[in-house]
Order: structure tokens, then sequence, then C-alpha cells
């Protein structure tokens, strides 16, 4: 997401390094790009107008601090003003209410509803502890109620069942009360998506929402539909009140515009982004860490947290403590790495969030793919694991069989031992004379052991 923003962006503040002073005429010139920029991006107009003019009237005579260059101070005042369009601050759900507490799911058929109600689930049953009961009240759409059914029991949700022939708001109102009875924390209703906002769905909808008071109202929309998202969210909020808005695939939406338009035109925050189509792909919206991203600064702080909750913490105590004890890193380890690695996002997903790689030439980020991490894990699952702890004894027939089991070619296997082994030498030096001499070894180039 916001890949051509960020490169537009990126392009902009380079032209203005090595001079003195932001003026008049420079600031109009780049002032001129960003707003092509956001533009392309497919931000509504009015957005653009108003985001301008506030960036021009914050940086125009503006001195240069000390130490920093224009660029610098643009990139100061864009991200700040970039902070504000978004909203400041993330906005929770506000759960502090006698339970259960109601939220109600609204959107556009195919939005990616069913799917956000899960997502949800999962994300208050990890990150908030809470129980959860989930229903359906699609009755024209059977094959979302048992879609619901279905992902409810991936993520260990209760669901509450419905039919066809039910009325929804019979269906919430019984749901509600199971809610009650079970003392669950949260419900979640999915309800019914038309291909546009129509009369029929707007007072089923409001009768939902009359019925069970929800504590949020969120309303999920595709991303990709570009600044469309950000006025049908409005048109919507005008007939019902929104708490909130849930952009769903945002990793398919290399523009960025509905994210940067949404807040200014509803007046309602993002609370949530669907970063992909398995049930863990949902993250909280922190608009001063999207900022941070679109201007290629990376988000280091939602890297800590995701590989706070995602790394096997015993698996690194156990590998901290082998290395410390001068025992070899070996391929069980590696693989163990590499898995890791694939279950924060793989490499796609981590240098999204890594400050500066933004500013890598387009060949070597299209090289940055998640094919070769799979290729090499299943080059050391087709290995014994006598192979794994003993890489030596991998010569020329074991190498042959490793390569047919895992479908891949000799060249590949030979290729995977050549960086583990580079790999293996890095963790020497770490576990000899800690990361001072691992870094100076690698003198400021990425590792081979890196894959790609």
């Amino acid at each position: 997401m916001f890949q051509n923003l960020s490169e537009r962006l990126s392009k902009t503040i380079k032209t203005l390094r090595g001079q003195g002073r932001l003026s008049e005429d420079n600031i109009r010139d780049a002032l001129r790009e960003v707003r092509m920029a956001l533009l392309e991006a497919d931000v509504a107009l009015p957005v653009v107008k108003e985001f301008t003019e506030k960036v021009r009237a914050r940086a125009i005579g503006q001195e240069v601090q000390q130490s920093l260059t224009p660029g610098q101070v643009l990139v100061k005042i864009v991200n700040e003003e970039l902070v504000t369009l978004m909203g400041e601050a993330c906005d929770e759900l506000q759960l502090n209410v006698q339970p259960p507490a109601v939220v109600l799911m609204a959107g556009l058929q195919g939005s990616g509803k069913t799917t956000s109600t899960a997502k949800l689930a999962r994300w208050l049953k990890e990150r908030k502890k809470k129980s959860v009961l989930v229903t359906s009240c699609d009755i024209y759409r059977p094959a979302a109620i048992e879609q619901l059914h279905t992902l409810a029991g991936q993520v260990g949700a209760g669901f509450f069942p419905s039919s066809a022939d039910q009325d929804p708001v019979a269906i919430a109102t019984a749901a509600l009360e199971q809610a009650r009875k079970q003392h669950i924390d949260v419900l979640i209703v999915d309800t019914a998506g038309r291909l546009h906002i129509d009369s029929a769905m707007m007072d089923e909808i409001r009768r939902l929402h009359a019925a069970l008071e929800p504590v949020e109202t969120l309303f999920v929309v595709d991303s990709m539909t570009g600044q469309d998202a950000a006025n049908t969210a409005r048109v919507f909020h005008e007939a019902l009140p929104l708490t909130g808005v849930v952009l769903t695939k945002t990793d398919g939406d290399a523009r960025g515009g509905a994210a940067l338009s949404i807040r200014a035109i509803t007046g309602k925050p993002i609370k949530f982004l669907g970063v992909g189509e398995k049930t863990e792909a949902l993250e909280p919206f922190h608009p001063d860490r999207v900022a941070s991203r679109i201007l290629g600064m990376g988000d280091v702080l939602s890297l800590v947290e995701e590989a706070e909750r995602k790394v096997d913490k015993e698996k690194a105590a156990k590998l901290a403590s082998k290395l410390h004890k001068g025992k070899r890193f070996d391929l069980e380890d590696f693989g163990d790495q590499l898995e890791q690695m694939m279950g924060m996002g793989g490499l796609g997903g981590l240098m999204d969030k890594l400050p500066g790689m933004g500013q890598l030439p387009q060949n070597v980020r299209d090289q940055v793919n998640d094919r070769e991490l799979h290729r090499m894990l299943a080059i050391i699952r087709s290995m014994t694991p006598q192979e794994r702890h003993f890489p030596d004894i991998i010569k020329g027939s074991r190498r042959r069989r490793i390569a047919a089991g895992s479908g891949a070619q000799v060249q590949d296997v030979n290729r995977l031992l050549k960086q583990f082994m580079q790999m293996q030498k890095m963790m020497k030096k770490m576990s000899k004379g800690g990361l001072k001499n691992m870094m100076r070894g690698m003198k400021g180039r990425i590792p081979q052991g890196f894959p790609f």
C-alpha cells in the first residue's frame, strides 16, 4: 500500500536537497509534485487542495534547522499534516460497557464484511483476551452464513446459527440474549450487503441498529475503490451513525487514496486495515505509523509489536543459549528462523516496515519475494534430521535426493548450503564477540544468507 505515493514523494523531496531555504519558488514546485502524487493515489480533490495548502502555509519561509536540509524540513511538515489528515492517533474500539458489547458490521456486497467479522473476532480474542460470539443476519445469502460458521470455528469464536427464513432483527436479538446468558464479552453482528446503498438496505440496518444499540457500528469498505470508498462511507454515515471504518484489501492497493480521504470526508476514523486474506491479517490503524511508511521511514513500532507476538520466545531463548555455549548453528535452526520470518509476513511484509527500504532500486525490490523462502524451507524439510544437524555430510548423492524430494534443482540445494554457511559464520561471530563483531564482519553489506 502507498507504494506509488511513496516513490513520488521521495523523488520530490530529493529535489530540495542542498538548498538553504524553503522559498515560494521551490516549495511551489515541490507541492505541485505532491499534489500530482496525491491525485494519482486517488485521493479526493477537496482533500488534496486542503492538504497542500496547509503544507504550503507552514513550509514557506521556514528556516532550515541546524543540521537539517530543506528536504528534511518538508518531510517533517508533510508527515505531521498526513497524521492530522488521517486522525492524529489510533481510535480503539470502545468496549468499556456492560457486556456484551455489540459491534455491528455494515458494508456493500463484496467489501469483505464476513471475513472482516472473523478477523475482528480473532483480534479481540488474541489481543484483548475477550470472549466473542458472532452471528450472520445476511438471510439473502445462505452461503455467507455458512462461511461465517466455518470462519468462527477457525478463529475459536462462538457462532450463533441463523437461516434464510428468519427475520434479521429476530436473529440479532436472539444472539444478544444468548450472549448475555453465556456472559460473552463481545457480540459481532454481520449484516447483509448490497451492490449499492438502497432504501431497503438502509431500512433493515436501521432496524438492527435500533434493536441492538451497538457500541460500535463499523463500515467495511474495499480500499481498491479509491475515493469512491470515502464517498460511499459518507453516504452511509448520513443515514446511520457510524463509529469507524474497516478498510479491506489494502495489501492489493498500491495507491492508498481511500486511507487518506475517508477521515476528511466522513469525519469518522479508520479503525482497522485488512492486510491479507488470512484471519490474522488485520491491523489497527495508526495514522502516525502509516504516515511514516508513506514517507519511506518505515514502521519499526509495528515491526517490534509483531515480533513480540509472533516470534517463538522459547525457540529464541534455546538458540541464544546454544550459541552462548559454543554449539554450532545448524540447518534446523536456520529453518526455524525462516519459518518465523514467514510468520511475520515474509520478506515483503518485513521490508514494508523497515526504514529506508523505499529507497532501494526497483530491480532489487522486485527480487524480494517469498518464493525463495518457500523453496529454501522445502529443501530443508526434505533433509533427514541427521543432515539438518550435521550439514557437512550432505554430499553429491544426498544433494540429488534432497533436490528431488523438494522439487528443486541440485543448484538450488548448493545455493542454500552456501547461504547457510554464511549465516553460520555470522552466528559464530555473534556467539564469540556479540553483535558488534558480527556487524564488523558484514562490513555494511547485506549477508549472503539473506534470501534474495
